[in-house]
Parts: structure tokens; sequence; C-alpha cells
């Protein structure tokens, strides 16, 4: 299985990548032909908080009786306690938990450990537990709901760095996520570099567009942007990067 984290992310697409909306990274990611990379349904943990990593895979699959129910979990061999001690420096935990809500498939004690070794978030879509705990770490993290019994009632880990579906997107160890207010995006990581640079061009034009309509401009000829308004807002980019 390929890792597609071999893909080079410069420090300013990164950074970039850290200030666009999701909402821009899906139209851009449209614009390339990829249709299903918003992962639906999420709720933030921490919504002043933005993220952005590379993704670090965990799957469950549904428990059961013989092989789960523990409340105290061999740090050796459970996968999900091994990932803990895997993730990086700058990586998203990401966890293809099925949209099960019955039990919690994370909980703060590990993602504090998370935190600790550098991840830049958490997503899974399915329930957190200690969740108030959850939202005063300094983490970005995102969830479909929240509920108070440990992971095993429910989920048996069983890979970790593999290929996931997390709310029905594929997710490749090594993509790209962003984060915002909104929701979580997953960006192919051959495409993250183009498409960061992409999205911040979009979203500056469209600050401006913005702004336009809410003088009271029509959208015709705006909204899309003809080649006046395209000219229009040249002008207006040059005027702010000298300051005038």
């Amino acid at each position: 299985m390929a890792v597609t984290g071999e893909f080079a992310l410069t420090d300013e697409a990164r950074a970039k990548l850290a200030r666009v909306s999701t909402a821009t990274l899906t139209s851009q990611l449209l614009h390339r032909g990829f249709r299903n990379t918003f992962i639906a349904g999420l709720t933030t943990m921490r919504p002043d908080l933005r993220m952005v990593g590379r993704a670090f895979t965990l799957r469950y699959a549904p428990s059961r009786e013989d092989m789960d129910l523990n409340v105290d979990f061999d740090n050796d061999v459970n996968v999900q306690r091994r990932a803990v001690e895997a993730i990086g420096p700058g990586q998203v935990l990401v966890i293809d938990a099925r949209g099960e809500l019955r039990s919690a498939s994370f909980g703060h004690i590990i993602a504090t450990r998370i935190m600790k070794r550098g991840a830049a978030g958490l997503v899974t879509d399915g329930a957190l537990r200690d969740s108030g705990e959850i939202r005063h770490l300094d983490l970005p993290s995102y969830c479909r709901g929240a509920h108070a019994t440990t992971s095993s009632v429910m989920h048996h880990p069983v890979d970790m760095q593999v290929p996931i579906g997390c709310g029905g997107v594929l997710v490749m160890p090594g993509d790209v996520i962003v984060g915002d207010v909104e929701g979580v995006v997953v960006i192919p990581a051959a495409h993250a570099e183009e498409v960061a640079h992409a999205a911040f061009d979009q979203d500056s034009i469209e600050e401006y567009l913005t702004q336009r309509v809410a003088s009271g401009d029509s959208i015709r000829g705006v909204y899309p942007p003809d080649e006046r308004t395209r000219a229009e807002y040249e002008e207006w980019r040059r005027r702010r990067s000298e300051g005038a």
C-alpha cells in the first residue's frame, strides 16, 4: 500500500491552508474532479482553532465479546494504543469509527497524549468521551457526538496507517487534512500544494467580491467576475499591497 505522505508541502502552502476556508478548498478540489472530500456531520470541539496536518489513520471494526469489552487496555498490543504512541508531529489522527455513536472512539487522556506528541488534530466519524475536557485541550478535535462509554463496547481497533473511510470519505495515510469551524476536508496529497495556492487566490478575490455585493452591486458580472471585475480586483489588490 503506497503511503501518500511522500508528496512535499511547502511552508508557504501550509500557511495558506491555515487561512483558507474548507468551502474554498472543496471548490478547488471540485475543479480538479474530486467530488467527495468533505467529511459531513462533524462538529468542532475547538471552533477557535484551525487544523492543518497529514493524515495518520486508525481503523475500527465492530467489537465482539470474545475479543473486546476491555476496560484496561494492553498498550503494547491494542492497535489504538499503539497508534497513540506512533503518531508524530504535524499529523492528524483520523479514525474510521463507521459512524458508530453507541460508544466513544477516543477519550481525554489519550487525546492529551497525542497532543503532547505534537499531533495537529483529531478527527473521528464516531463519538468522543470526556468531551468537556477535550474542549480544553490545545488540539483541534472533530467528532459526530459524545458518549461516556469506553470504545471497546462497540469498537475493535484493527489497523493503523491504512486507507480508511471517515464519514464516507476516503482518507489515505499522508493526505492533507484541513479543518475550520465548518468542518474537515481531505486533500489528496499529490494535489495539496497546488490546491493551497489556488484556494488562497480564490479567497482573496472572493473577499473583494463580497465587498462589492455588500455595497449593493448586482451579482451580474461580479459573481462570477467578468473581465472588467477581474481588472478592478487586480487594481484593488495592488492598492492594498502598497498600503494605499
